[in-house]
């Protein structure tokens, strides 16, 4: 059993003792937290519920909403929805803020609180860490019988989120429909299910292959949308004769691509198109984590704009976006942040701006991906052994790699003339994340073997 307690939210697998996974305990204990802590920040007692498909998510938000309401505080109840579209509900609502109830790209045994802020937005280090104390401490108060909260069933924002997203400057409609797309939609039976199909119609696209999109939470294969978990959408494209494949996380807000030939767009390449396509029409500065490809860099120095990096995690790439006024950022695993819409990870933004581009393109996916730069990164957990400590461990590499340029605003990331090594703590997992980028698949690993030989080393 795990239980992760942190500002990316609470997320914990389901069952167990309490304290040791999210059992409705805890579920009740971080909900009361959250829900007093918006209410004095924001002086409003109202807050927006949404949730993915999985099966634990309709017991999880029966614990939610009774909690909320226990507190006197009315509940917007979207039901199955996306995070991007609780994002863009909660300040619809006026709202104290929300809380999304997925566990993203965990497996099925996994759900989380997801929480935001009045502006639909994720709460930042300093009010996460003023919501964990409260829950320590037990600091919240429940409403007498006479003021309990009420709530309030809205399923009229899958229509509304949409409609924003159609009627963006950047989406092409009519060059989208005239380019007929067949398109192949693998939601890992989850909430994009119902939501991308949805989108793809008011695109204007005809011609529509559902994979997997049976929103009943029993996943298909592993939701994180990786190469090895998208083979069943590879041969789908290739069987259908489909223009393209398009593949979503349980939460809706990562996103990637298959092209007509079954090959891998790549996650990393979801930002870099769809920055490339933006900077094409408008000019602005991009943003993306240390952890994301250089291929953005580049791009969007060829069109003459500035590239910035951010720690790793969607609040940290906001506040950057917001501090250069970024055009359009995100992160290397698919997640696209359009601020003319809000600053959230969107995949629905996503692919009505991607398929802006490809339509506009007039080629295939495949031609498309061949004109930007070529990276391989090498993605890597690690388990560290009991007493290690992965700052002591980041102090040794700085020293050992003193000649090369380096970066600590998250973990440590080395830069070499052939590509990169970032390490850094994960925010979800009880892991080291070690991701290593170069122009070939074997340069990356042999990136990923020297600094792993050199960890064994120092531990």
């Amino acid at each position: 059993m795990t239980l992760i307690k942190s500002i990316s939210g609470i997320r914990g697998t389901i069952g167990g003792n309490a304290g040791e996974g999210l059992t409705p305990l805890d579920v009740v204990k971080f909900t009361s937290a959250f829900g007093s802590w918006a209410v004095q920040k924001s002086g409003i007692k109202k807050i927006v519920v949404g949730r993915d498909a999985r099966m634990s998510g309709l017991m999880i938000n029966r614990l939610v909403i009774g909690t909320l309401q226990g507190l006197g505080i009315d509940v917007i109840d979207l039901g199955l929805s996306t995070t991007p579209t609780v994002e863009i509900a909660v300040p619809a609502e006026q709202a104290a803020g929300g809380i999304i109830l997925t566990a993203s790209h965990n497996p099925e045994q996994w759900n989380a609180l997801k929480l935001l802020n009045r502006y639909g937005e994720f709460i930042d280090d300093a009010d996460g860490k003023k919501v964990l104390e409260m829950a320590e401490n037990s600091d919240f108060v429940f409403a007498e019988v006479t003021e309990l909260g009420h709530v309030t069933n809205d399923e009229t924002y899958l229509k509304k989120h949409i409609e924003q997203v159609v009627n963006l400057s950047m989406v092409d409609l009519p060059a989208i429909k005239k380019a007929n797309f067949k398109i192949v939609v693998d939601a890992v039976n989850s909430t994009g299910g119902v939501f991308v199909p949805e989108l793809l119609k008011a695109l204007g696209v005809n011609i529509i292959y559902q994979l997997h999109c049976q929103p009943d939470g029993k996943f298909a294969h592993n939701p994180e949308p990786l190469p090895e978990n998208l083979t069943d959408l590879s041969r789908e494209v290739i069987r259908q004769k489909a223009d393209l494949g398009i593949a979503v996380d349980p939460d809706v807000d990562r996103l990637c691509f298959v092209s007509e030939d079954g090959s891998m767009f790549g996650e990393e390449y979801t930002l870099v198109a769809i920055a490339d396509y933006m900077l094409k029409n408008k000019k602005g500065n991009t943003v993306s984590n240390l952890s994301s490809t250089r291929a953005l860099q580049e791009v969007t120095q060829k069109a003459g704009a500035k590239y910035f990096a951010s720690a790793v995690g969607e609040v940290n790439v906001v506040k950057k976006m917001k501090d250069v006024n970024a055009l359009i950022g995100g992160e290397g695993n698919g997640g696209i942040i359009l601020p003319e819409l809000h600053y959230g990870r969107d995949a629905l933004v996503g692919i009505a701006l991607f398929l802006s581009h490809l339509a506009k393109f007039d080629k295939p996916a495949s031609a498309l991906r061949r004109t930007y730069p070529n990276y391989f990164i090498s993605k890597n957990k690690l388990t560290l052994g009991q007493g290690a400590s992965i700052d002591t461990i980041i102090d040794k590499l700085r020293n050992v790699h003193a000649d090369k340029p380096q970066s600590m605003i998250d973990g440590l990331k080395i830069d070499y003339p052939e590509g990169w090594v970032h390490l850094r703590r994960s925010n979800t997992e009880p892991i080291i994340r070690i991701y290593a980028e170069a122009k070939s698949k074997n340069l990356a690993e042999i990136l990923i073997k020297d600094i792993l030989e050199t960890m064994s080393g120092i531990c």
